[in-house]
Formats: structure tokens, C-alpha cells, sequence
């Protein structure tokens, strides 16, 4: 009776709900994917190195670790909107304060309290389409809410790439949006009411029983190392590979990384379709495989056109990853625990965003660019590993 009264899965992106939602998500992946084609004109306009840029990724990732869990325990307890509308209205505000600054110190401060508010839009939206949706209608959301995301990371590129034209610090006017996407979730995003009536010692143990399986920790693994292959070799270097190589400026670099995000918008709005072909854990063995190829070209290819194709499949893989592991988490989550779930999630990307352009950079720091995305190969072949070992109980589950 509950299924009769959602959407059809044909129309299902044009319920409010999930509207609003594409609305958070676009905040969630504003804060990093518009600001790193800047990345080359903030280091020459502050004098700073590329380790030091790659800072402003860490530091706004870093609170996430900390916050992203007390952020789910207050939003299964108080309810979604509690949490959600204050993180909003703090990454506008902190945001569009870095444009005001030219040290970098109080560049890092503000990012830092940028990704206070921003540690609980990336779990909170994805808890959202768990409470609404069920089934296939709930693959069929993740990849649409994946699709979104995809297309706010290629025209953030763009759009940042486009401002830091015009100056470095431009691309900060962009986390004001947050401030109107905060309105519309007070008046206008329905609420579930709260399911949780434990008591909070018991709703603790018993969230930590569930955390404990061997098959979440394995997806909380997959995550971490999909970061670090992401911000720390993707996002923070294959910039500066594109500037170094070719002499790219940031509207040409952000071009490049639309081109990626693109494709991951194509690949996650056909997950619906693909998970009746292939369960979520074969799609996340093909993307960790892709990966592991992608990283291997990156320092071979000596045109720039030739870019285009290992930059197409970075991005299908991500758009065959992100929304599955996104999927089978909601899966595993008890519906009393699935804001802490994904929060726990949340927590675990920031470690991959955090550690990324440090572990990455290590290979960088031993043998340049080429060692950050050998370094990434062997991230990914570790990946390929733990899926083998850790996920066979939900490969053979029936769900």
C-alpha cells in the first residue's frame, strides 16, 4: 500500500522530495569540485606550493571525521531537518568568507568551518532517499541523486574555472546558494516521523553491533580508498599534470574534469537499469578495475586528446561505485540507524578526502606526478582486494 502511493520509477525525478534533495546534494559537492581548477592560480597568486594548496581539500574535509557521526545520532534522534538546515546556513556563510581573505591562514579557517557545516549534507541527503524510497525505486534514486551530484561536479569545474578567470578567490561566492537551499528545506521538504524510541545506550550498542559486520566494514574500506583515489590523485593532481604538461588554464583544466563528471551523470541515471543486469557488488569490482587502468595511463599519455579517454572512464566508474556502495549500505542500515549509518559513511569519505592528497602526495613527494597516480593504482588494486575478502555475504545475499 505504501509502494501504490510513491512515484512511478519513470517519474520518480519529479517528486519534490527527492527534488529537494538533488537541491542538498548540489550544496554537498559545491565546497571541493568548485574550487579545484583555482588550485594553480591560488598557489601563484599566494605564493603557496602544491602540497599547501592541496591543504584547502583537506582541512575543509577534515571536521567531517569528528562531526559526522554525533550529526547522524542527532538526526535519527531529533529528526533530519534539525541537523541539515544549520549545516546549510554555516557552509554558505563560512564559504563565501574565504573570498573576503587573502591570507591563508584565515583561508584555512574558514574552509575548516566551511566543512563543519558541510560534514552532515553528504549522509543526510542519501538518509533521506532510504527514508522515502524502497527497492528498486530506492537504486533507481541513488543513481539519480549520483547523476545530480555528477552534474554539479562538472559544471562546478566550469563555473569555478570561469570566476577564478576573473580572480582566485571568485569561486567563494558560490556557497551562498546554500542559504536559499536551507529555506526551501525548512517549508518545503516533508518530514518522517522519528522511529527511534530506544533509549540512547541501547540505540548506541545496538548501532555498533551493526557497524561491526564484517561486510559494513568492508564498504566503509571501499569508501575511504574511493576518496583517496579521487581528491587525492584526480582531483588534487591531475590539475596540476594538465597545467605542467600542456599549460592549461583553469577554465580549460575545469573543462576536463566536467568532461568526467559528465560521464558519471550518464553511467549513475542508468543504475535503476544496470542493477537488473549486474548486483551493486560486480558494478563496484568493474569501477575499482577501471580505476586501477585509469591510474596507469595518466602518466603515460603525452597528448592531450588522448586525456579524454581515461578521464570518460574515471568518470564511469564513478558513476557505477558511488551510488552502489551508497545502496547496499542503505541496505545493511536498520531503518532506526540509518542516519547514523550513512553518517559513519560520511565520516569515513572525509578520512578518504583528508588522507587522500597526504597519502597520494607521498607519491608525488618520491617521484612526481607520476608516483601520485602510480600510488593511486596501487590503491585501487588494494580495493579489488578487500572486495574479494570482505563482500561475498552480500554478493551471495538475495536482496
Amino acid at each position: 500500500m505504501e509502494d501504490a502511493k510513491r512515484p512511478k520509477a519513470q517519474a520518480l525525478y519529479l517528486d519534490k522530495n527527492l527534488q529537494i534533495i538533488f537541491g542538498v546534494t548540489l550544496m554537498a559537492v559545491l565546497g571541493v569540485a568548485s574550487i579545484t581548477p583555482a588550485f594553480p592560480k591560488i598557489g601563484q597568486s599566494l605564493h603557496l606550493s602544491e602540497n599547501q594548496v592541496a591543504y584547502l581539500i583537506s582541512v575543509f574535509s577534515l571536521p567531517g571525521i569528528f562531526l559526522s557521526p554525533f550529526a547522524g545520532i542527532l538526526a535519527d534522534r531529533f529528526g533530519r531537518k534539525t541537523v541539515m538546515v544549520p549545516s546549510l546556513f554555516l557552509f554558505g556563510l563560512a564559504g563565501f568568507a574565504c573570498f573576503f581573505t587573502k591570507d591563508f591562514f584565515w583561508l584555512l579557517f574558514f574552509r575548516f568551518f566551511q566543512g563543519v557545516g558541510a560534514s552532515a549534507l553528504g549522509s543526510l541527503n542519501v538518509t533521506l532517499i532510504g527514508d522515502f524510497y524502497q527497492g528498486r525505486q530506492r537504486a533507481t534514486a541513488m543513481g539519480y541523486n549520483a547523476s545530480v551530484l555528477s552534474i554539479g561536479t562538472a559544471l562546478y569545474p566550469l563555473i569555478g574555472g570561469l570566476l577564478a578567470g576573473i580572480a582566485w578567490n571568485y569561486p567563494f561566492i558560490l556557497p551562498l546558494f546554500a542559504i536559499p537551499v536551507g529555506i526551501i528545506v525548512i517549508y518545503f521538504l516533508d518530514t518522517r516521523p522519528i522511529q527511534n524510541i530506544q533509549n540512547l545506550r541501547d540505540y548506541l550498542h545496538e548501532t555498533w553491533k551493526s557497524i561491526q559486520k564484517k561486510e559494513v566494514v568492508g564498504l566503509f574500506l571501499l569508501s575511504i580508498l574511493t576518496f583517496v583515489i579521487l581528491y587525492g590523485a584526480f582531483l588534487s593532481y591531475f590539475p596540476f599534470l594538465l597545467n605542467n604538461k600542456f599549460g592549461l588554464t583553469a577554465p580549460e583544466i575545469g573543462m576536463f574534469l566536467s568532461i568526467s563528471s559528465l560521464s558519471t551523470a550518464l553511467t549513475a541515471s542508468q543504475l535503476g537499469k544496470l542493477v537488473r543486469y549486474f548486483s551493486e557488488v560486480s558494478l563496484i569490482k568493474i569501477a575499482f578495475g577501471l580505476y586501477f587502468l585509469v591510474s596507469l595511463m595518466m602518466p603515460l599519455i603525452n597528448s592531450l586528446y588522448v586525456y579524454l579517454i581515461p578521464v570518460v572512464l574515471f568518470g564511469i566508474a564513478q558513476g557505477m561505485n558511488i551510488p552502489s556502495l551508497q545502496t547496499l549500505l542503505v541496505k545493511l542500515a536498520p531503518a532506526n540507524q540509518r542516519a547514523i549509518f550513512m553518517s559513519v559513511n560520511g565520516m569515513v569519505l572525509r578520512i578518504g578526502q583528508t588522507m587522500g592528497p597526504l597519502l597520494i602526495g607521498i607519491g608525488f613527494v618520491y617521484a612526481g606526478i607520476d608516483g601520485a597516480f602510480y600510488l593511486a593504482a596501487l590503491a585501487a588494486m588494494l580495493a579489488i582486494l578487500l572486495i574479494f575478502l570482505l563482500l561475498k555475504p552480500i554478493a551471495k545475499a538475495d536482496y
